[in-house]
């Protein structure tokens, strides 16, 4: 507990909640944001491949971090779509959401194609993976840095995608303390501005069109 309190997981989780519409597909209280993954020892200009390795390795490390009810699947998940080999990173399943829990690591800065990746991940396990009586499978998109503004544009939670960061190394206490509540301050900030400038709903589809406009004539 006074190790959760010291790497602030309570505002970390609360983070990722925020960065969460009322329309979210994603549930609250499962991410955080940011990832701790300090305790891996990662090298400088370490490689997706390395990031996974450690992953495997210090297992029990990344459950805790992570967060309560998740149990490891599988590594390298190999889907095949149109005779084509896709492969995603780490594949959990969350016992008390009872869902499958897709997780892609990028080493760099989230960029807007990793929506679609992650898309088509998802719905492949939810035709070929998901089973009877579980939820749809969700997804969360480990980036070096999370674009969170971008991310939020894009509208990711309601396609049931969840986008954080992770950091290798852990800042000194003071400095760490500071981060996270910077990025807590600004994710509230996000929020009061999706309040205050709601989405407009989409206008209505024209339905005249579509109409005859003769009683006697036929429909095409």
């Amino acid at each position: 507990m006074r190790q959760q309190i010291a790497r602030k997981a309570y505002e970390r989780r609360e983070i990722a909640n925020i960065e969460l519409s009322k329309d979210s597909t994603v549930p609250f209280n499962v991410f955080k944001d940011p990832y701790l993954l300090d305790l891996f020892g990662l090298k400088e200009n370490f490689v997706e491949a390395d990031l996974e390795k450690t992953i495997l390795v210090e297992l029990e490390a990344f459950l805790l971090e992570f967060g309560h009810g998740f149990t490891f699947v599988e590594r390298q998940k190999r889907m095949i779509i149109d005779d084509e080999d896709i492969v995603l990173d780490l594949l959990f399943y969350h016992r008390i959401l009872k869902r499958l829990v897709a997780v892609e690591l990028k080493l760099g800065v989230f960029k807007a194609a990793y929506k679609g990746q992650m898309e088509l991940y998802l719905k492949w396990l939810d035709r070929y993976e998901r089973k009877e009586g579980e939820e749809t499978p969700i997804g969360i998109i480990l980036c070096a840095s999370a674009s969170r503004e971008k991310v939020e544009l894009l509208e990711m939670d309601k396609a049931g995608i969840a986008v954080a960061e992770y950091w290798t190394h852990l800042p000194p206490k003071a400095e760490f303390e500071t981060k996270i509540k910077t990025i807590l301050i600004e994710a509230k900030e996000r929020l009061e501005r999706r309040r205050a400038f709601p989405q407009r709903e989409k206008p209505k589809q024209l339905e005249y069109f579509y109409e005859s406009k003769d009683d006697n004539t036929e429909d095409h």
